[in-house]
């Protein structure tokens, strides 16, 4: 070969590799393209930040600027303020409210947010890589839903999520609320959660379930750690492609600037020891059709736009409260994360988690008992639930279990 045929290949060769690196981006280089794109969705440029104990930093982003407002549909709206003429008048609930051990975030220790302010919790590089893909970041999966009595113990497992719960169905129901025992149940793969929480629910259970839930959650898959963390969710797809946990897409608007949705919950409860527990009210303003949501007795947290949904543009169907776990089967044996407080219902108070003074809204705006509270749990050995009703505490349950032991293998 002459030299300038030899030259001519080696141009030729200079060519090849120029263009394609020019035009081929690795994968990793394209990953991280994509998630540094969804970062700068989801974290708003703040007005102030602070740092959480826990290793959380919290943005407290202008109220107009939140994730919400990405959507197209609320481009030009107008932030509601909290709809009047609820009928909340429980004086017995109020007044043994404020007996109960008080409840805070711990970035609440570092600083508050100013005012026309919200608190967002800042998403990491890290939280969005451990997630299946940027698109599944911040959403549940779409198997997660249940519909009691409809469990065919062959398909238990299938799933891979399994509950305890108490329920109530065959009426129109504007809203839900109880008051929830705050645990930390250990987790044993990162890919599993235990959570306990409200469901308001509407339509099938079929690929058009609407569903708006609320409550706590550990979650190392989601939040890279253990704690206990306050959450949200939304779906009007059956958890298909709508939805997200907390601030994490367009859809929920928060209007208050003293919670972070997501953010660590503390003190919690040991066993035998100071029990606290959360009050959650979720209920629909009938006049402009918006979801509402108070944490505690007095924080209005913010509302999700009737435009959302469908069946719950108009009511509810059905209402769940209570425990849900994921079991991956870990070894080909039963998972051994805990629900609740990791142990089962019959030890009680200070031993067993609770849910009390359950209460559903009616069409009047009326906080009322639940008439005909059912309950469901795929495998009674693993995790349980069992109600009661007394004067102080109204309708409640005890819930949950450890999990994998002798009897649940």
């Amino acid at each position: 070969m002459g030299a300038l045929e030899l030259f001519m290949v080696k141009a030729a060769l200079v060519l090849v590799c120029i263009c394609g690196g020019v035009i081929s981006v690795s994968p990793s280089s394209r990953q991280k393209l994509e998630v540094q794109k969804h970062l700068n969705r989801l974290n708003k440029p703040p007005t102030k930040t602070i740092q959480s104990p826990d290793g959380d930093i919290i943005d407290c982003v202008h109220i107009s600027h939140q994730p919400a407002f990405d959507h197209p549909f609320l481009k030009d709206h107008k932030i509601q303020t909290m709809p009047e003429g609820l009928k909340f008048v429980d004086n017995k609930m109020s007044e043994e409210e404020t007996t109960i051990n008080s409840i805070s975030q711990l970035w609440h220790m570092n600083g508050k947010c100013p005012q026309d302010t919200i608190p967002i919790r800042r998403t990491k590089k890290e939280d969005v890589l451990r997630a299946t893909s940027v698109k599944r970041y911040g959403k549940k999966k779409h198997r997660s839903l249940l519909k009691p009595r409809s469990a065919d113990p062959d398909l238990i497992n299938e799933s891979g999520h399994q509950h305890a719960i108490a329920y109530v169905e065959g009426d129109r129901y504007y809203g839900a609320k109880a008051t929830i025992n705050v645990w930390e149940p250990k987790i044993q793969q990162p890919n599993e959660f235990s959570l306990s929480q409200i469901w308001v629910l509407g339509g099938s259970f079929g690929e058009d379930l609407n569903s708006i839930e609320a409550g706590w959650q550990v979650s190392p898959d989601l939040y890279g750690d253990n704690n206990t963390r306050l959450f949200t969710y939304w779906t009007s797809d059956a958890y298909q492609a709508t939805g997200c946990y907390n601030l994490l897409c367009s859809g929920f608007i928060q209007v208050n600037s003293e919670i972070a949705m997501g953010a660590s919950i503390s003190p919690i409860s040991a066993y035998r020891n100071s029990q606290y527990d959360i009050s959650i009210l979720i209920w629909k303003d009938q006049k402009e059709g918006h979801w509402w949501m108070q944490f505690g007795n007095g924080y209005v947290l913010g509302y999700w736009p009737s435009f959302l949904f469908s069946y719950l543009a108009e009511s509810a169907s059905m209402i769940e409260w209570g425990g849900e776990v994921v079991n991956s089967e870990p070894d080909g044996q039963h998972t051994s994360t805990q629900m609740g407080s990791g142990h089962f219902p019959e030890e009680g108070f200070g031993k067993s988690s609770y849910f009390r003074n359950i209460q559903v809204v009616d069409s009047s705006n009326n906080l009322k008992a639940p008439k005909e509270l059912g309950t469901f749990t795929e495998q009674s050995n693993c995790y349980d639930v069992q109600t009661g009703s007394n004067g102080d505490w109204g309708h409640y349950f005890y819930y949950g279990g450890p999990g994998r032991n002798p009897n649940c293998s």
